[in-house]
């Protein structure tokens, strides 16, 4: 791209238009098919050939109107200091985005969209909201061009060297991460889910008008699965545990078919490189993104993972970056691999997971015993009226129960809460079951903030907050002595840091 090329107003692709008209129609799919169910159902033929489908063809039409409308309409400019955008068919808008507020710059490709071989590319300010800023729709060359052509101006680079630097990126590209369909299809076992249960309830609870009885009328449930012999009724009680058994083995089947499905669809080719810029992530099967993420801008990581991944010995790497408050601020570097996958990951960032030899602290005794008195006494109090007022006594075992299970969770929080300093990264560790462990510079935290309430200030316990872009970091229940202590430590290493003459370094970390 020329500068006298960028600098003139362009469109994006002409088949754009086409790409929005068939959006557009999919979803007139089901008023169509409903509107289309009806006419035949009162009998009406002549009425659908003769004004249900002429008005489906001028539905249709005007899509197509619109959108070539739309698409002449829209014009972008790639300038020296900032990139525009001109839209509106009635009403005219313009906006302009400096470069240095562009946080990141990502790539999307969707189903209709990929058909067509364009791409959509998000320019995130980090403003949150719909502050964001969208082209839609670009070819794949032109869309890695934009991108590197911004960035190259974001970071003060030449903007010739833009176009050669895509092809340096993936000719020396390092693949650190990858997903094979067997790891995919392993992950989607461990993301149980019963969402299309709900949302097969919904429509059916929308659409009931199309089936012949009440969906909810057990009586009229019993007596369809009896079947005209009533051979089920005639089983008594081994039909009923039949029936039981099939309808949780569906629901099984079906939460897994879900969760394989979901994630097939969301990593299918997952693949991690690290290019001269940072690390670049492509994953989607029906969705196709490219986001690359600078290794300069990773404020943390998140290492989590579920109690039954654990025992398979399965973890998840998220990466924290400056896109604040966008829907990207937080990466999936490697949603579902071993530890020693996510080490090189970790080191390539130039952050360092936990090691054996750490000291780790433990959250303050009296910030647990505090919080399990509070849900006692709060439950108790509902408990006693309830005990003594109302027919059903043993009704008060309820709120007993749930202040005896905060109690328990206080204990648990007491037992396996962690966190540590060392004197390059902060560690915290959350849970048990399902721990995550946030690690953060000591040098990239934005604010350092001890927070107290009152009873907290009484018993000598605070809540010590890290100003992090892009995420939060907090520690929870420190002794107010260590969170005093730590808050010097972290100001004095970001007082005595030269970031204008930071380099990466080695991720090995002393603990203190």
């Amino acid at each position: 791209m020329t500068l006298e090329a960028a600098i003139r107003p362009q469109r994006t692709h002409p088949k754009t238009f086409a790409v929005k008209a068939a959006t557009m129609l999919t979803q007139l799919v089901v008023p169509i098919v409903v509107g289309g169910y009806t006419i035949l159902d009162d009998g009406d033929l002549a009425d659908l050939l003769t004004y249900f489908l002429p008005l489906i063809v001028v539905v249709i039409g005007l899509q197509f109107v619109l959108a070539y409308l739309q698409w002449t309409r829209l014009t972008y400019e790639v300038r020296e200091s900032d990139i525009r955008v001109e839209s509106g068919l009635l009403s005219r808008a313009a906006r302009s985005v400096p470069y240095e507020r562009i946080q990141d710059v990502s790539v999307e490709q969707k189903l209709i969209p990929r058909l067509f071989g364009l791409v959509e590319v998000k320019f995130e300010t980090g403003a949150g909201g719909g502050d964001d800023l969208k082209l839609a729709y670009l070819t794949e060359a032109e869309g890695d061009r934009l991108r590197d052509t911004v960035k190259a101006r974001r970071e003060g680079r030449e903007v010739s060297e833009a176009a050669v630097e895509v092809e340096v990126e993936r000719a020396e590209a390092n693949v650190l991460f990858a997903m094979p369909p067997r790891r995919v299809l392993t992950f989607g076992l461990f993301e149980f889910s019963l969402a299309v249960v709900a949302v097969v309830f919904g429509a059916v609870q929308q659409l009931d008008f199309l089936i012949d009885f009440d969906l909810w009328d057990i009586d009229e449930w019993q007596q369809r699965l009896a079947g005209p012999e009533q051979y089920l009724a005639g089983l008594g009680p081994l039909a009923q545990f039949v029936g039981i058994a099939a309808g949780v083995a569906a629901l099984l089947a079906v939460g897994v078919t879900t969760g394989i499905v979901r994630t097939a669809l969301r990593e299918w080719n997952f693949l991690l490189e690290r290019t001269e810029t940072g690390l670049r992530r492509r994953r989607g099967l029906v969705t196709r993104t490219d986001v690359v993420m600078p290794i300069h801008r990773v404020q943390a990581l998140r290492l989590k993972t579920s109690f039954v991944r654990r025992l398979f010995g399965w973890y998840g790497l998220g990466v924290v970056s400056l896109a604040s408050d966008s829907a990207s601020a937080n990466h999936e570097a490697a949603p579902f691999a071993r530890m020693q996958e996510i080490e090189p990951i970790a080191a390539t960032t130039g952050f360092a997971l936990p090691s054996g030899e750490m000291c780790w602290n433990r959250r303050s005794a009296k910030a647990s015993v505090d919080g399990a008195l509070i849900n006692l006494a709060f439950t108790g109090a509902i408990a006693i009226p309830v005990w003594l007022f109302s027919p059903l006594w043993w009704s008060a075992l309820v709120p007993l129960s749930i202040g005896v299970l905060g109690a328990v969770r206080e204990y648990y929080l007491y037992r396996f809460d962690r966190h540590s300093l060392g004197d390059r990264f902060i560690y915290s560790r959350h849970g048990w079951l399902a721990p995550k462990t946030t690690i953060g510079s000591r040098v990239r935290f934005q604010s350092v903030e001890i927070k107290q309430g009152p009873l907290a200030k009484l018993r000598g316990y605070a809540v010590l907050k890290l100003g992090l872009a892009g995420g939060t970091f907090e520690v929870e229940a420190m002794p107010v002595e260590q969170a005093q202590r730590w808050r010097s430590a972290i100001l004095d290493s970001i007082a005595t840091t030269d970031f204008s003459q930071m380099l990466e370094r080695k991720p090995s970390d002393a603990q203190v």
